[in-house]
């Protein structure tokens, strides 16, 4: 009966194996769903990517475990997330892996791999100082829509045992999953990001519309741009008239205020490389491209840059926005500069609209004051005209002595109305926004109109925004103090050259006349510097003349025009 018995044992432990080995496999598959389900629920790709890797340490009992993404090169690991070394160990390790050795492998041949000894791998580098000793691997890559999107690597197994065909065919299970999840996750991602550029877009649209400054507007473009990229330092540059060059008008972020107020050449910054050839410009490290010009120094502690034009079509582009992050952080990807291309064009097209809007109304206000003049000259000086008249026939017939004297003084106080409505009229239709009636177009004209007298065509300069930070009473006494000086150089200087500079900037302007001969002597007439002066002492303002020894005379009329 031993026999028997025996035979029975055996059974009943093979039996009881058979069942522990399913119940271990049930546990194991109940395990995977759980971390498959655990993975999916995630939308930050952040955190999927975090869960991916805990989720495989525990399935396969790693001790240690980490996810590598692959860089847009193809070639080496941008971001590295790990399980099992602490903050303080990986700080002692030093920079991540990039993706040689046994990492590289896998990239090189993305195909599950499973080392009994790791160090045995021809391709094995091995390991830096400070880092933990490890010898059973398991990696697979990690697939997201055909293309590999990185790889799981999972060292040591606990209780010195060794990674099997099971866990590899378990974490090969998850790498699917994990690639579902990323994708995902990419997409919220997509999404959320066109929300947020769509949010700008309107944040500048309305700016816009509602008549914000332009330097407010230019200052959204380049902190939303900057904002959304995660970039430390984002400008905007703009197109200078008659000048083949960028000024920056806003900068936003790290060392701005070396970016600020610079002139930018076209051949010799990314800025300009963008503008002149209406397309996007990149560069990997912007402190140290040859493109670039070294002075003044502005890139420091800074790597990628782009720098993105601002609308296309039509005339070309508006100006420029330049995006720069900090040294050894990702380049800016296609996926990141097509939306910021869009973002560009949609600004260029609210700025675009703006400036119509402005004409627009600009038009509606002097078809109204045509109007106002029209009506003032027929209706209104034809019925004071026509009371006139009438009261001065009228007086005639009145006898008492008083009564006719102010019916003459009536008639008088009419001729004066009449007086201050023409000159309203006339004041209405010379503020009518034709062509040439700004103040640059008037010193050029006044200029063009002295060189026959002189015999030869001054130069002229002019800076800042002569046209609108001007007044009209000051721009008037600017044209009279020019023609005055110009003219005195060609009575009394002998002079065979002048230079003519206005400058703004908007709180004064600065009228500079300067000639080479032979100033203004002893006892000379001085009437017409008196009458210079006594203009800008009208408005606040000062005149200097400046005669030196060596001949020649120079003229700077100064007076405020913003607020005093």
């Amino acid at each position: 009966m031993r026999l028997p018995q025996l035979r029975l044992d055996e059974l009943l432990e093979e039996l009881q194996a058979r069942l522990d080995a399913a119940r271990g496999t049930r546990d194991r598959v109940h395990s995977l769903l759980e971390a498959v389900l655990s993975v999916g629920r995630e939308l930050e790709l952040e955190q999927v990517l975090r869960s991916i890797v805990e989720a495989a340490a525990v399935l396969v009992d790693a001790e240690y475990a980490a996810l590598g993404v692959i860089g847009p090169d193809g070639k080496r690991l941008s971001a590295f997330h790990t399980v099992g070394v602490g903050p303080e160990e990986i700080a002692r390790i030093g920079p991540y892996p990039e993706g040689h050795g046994i990492l590289g492998e896998l990239i090189r041949h993305p195909e599950p791999l499973r080392l009994a000894k790791l160090s045995e791998h021809p391709a094995s580098y091995g390991f830096p100082a400070h880092h933990p000793p490890m010898n059973s691997f398991l990696g697979v890559p990690i697939r997201v829509r055909e293309q590999v999107f990185g790889n799981l690597y999972l060292t040591e197994k606990r209780g010195g045992a060794q990674f099997d065909e099971e866990d590899e065919s378990v974490l090969s299970t998850l790498a699917v999953a994990a690639g579902v999840a990323i994708d995902n996750a990419r997409l919220y991602e997509e999404s959320r990001l066109r929300e947020r550029w769509l949010q700008a877009n309107a944040e500048i649209t309305h700016s816009l519309m509602s008549g914000g400054p332009s330097s407010e507007v230019l200052g959204l473009i380049a902190e939303r741009a900057g904002e959304i990229t995660d970039s430390a330092l984002a400008a905007v540059a703009l197109p200078m008239e008659d000048t083949d060059s960028l000024a920056v008008e806003y900068a936003f972020g790290l060392d701005a205020d070396a970016h600020r107020g610079l002139v930018l050449p076209m051949d010799r910054s990314l800025m300009g490389l963008a503008f002149s050839g209406a397309a996007p410009v990149t560069s990997s490290d912007a402190a140290h491209d040859q493109r670039i010009s070294s002075e003044p120094p502005r890139f420091e502690g800074l790597g990628p840059a782009v720098a993105v034009p601002i609308g296309t079509g039509g005339e070309g582009p508006r100006g420029v926005v330049l995006l720069a992050r900090k040294q050894g952080r990702p380049v800016y990807s296609a996926t990141e500069i097509e939306p910021l291309q869009s973002f560009a064009a949609q600004a260029a097209i609210a700025m675009e609209l703006a400036e119509r809007r402005r004409d627009a109304e600009e038009i509606a206000v002097l078809k109204d004051r045509d109007r106002i003049a029209r009506d003032l000259h027929d209706l209104a000086i034809q019925r004071l005209f026509a009371t006139g008249m009438t009261l001065q026939s009228a007086g005639r017939f009145i006898e008492h002595e008083e009564a006719a004297e102010r019916v003459v003084r009536a008639v008088d106080d009419l001729d004066e109305t009449i007086k201050i409505i023409r000159s309203t009229i006339f004041g209405l239709r010379a503020r009518d926004g034709g062509a040439g009636t700004g103040l640059r177009a008037r010193v050029v004209r006044s200029v063009g109109e002295a060189t026959p007298v002189l015999g030869f065509a001054p130069s002229v300069r002019m800076e800042g925004l002569v046209d609108t930070d001007v007044p009209q009473e000051t721009a008037d006494h600017v044209i009279a103090v020019l023609s005055e000086a110009l003219t005195n150089i060609a009575r009394h200087s002998g002079a065979q050259r002048a230079d003519v500079a206005l400058e703004t900037d908007g709180r004064e302007v600065r009228l500079t006349v300067a000639d080479n001969g032979r100033g203004i002597p002893d006892g000379g007439r001085r009437s017409g510097l008196r009458n210079m002066a006594e203009r800008a002492e009208q408005l606040g303002g000062s005149l200097r003349v400046d005669c030196p020894e060596g001949g020649g005379t120079t003229l700077v009329w100064l007076v405020p025009v913003g607020d005093r």
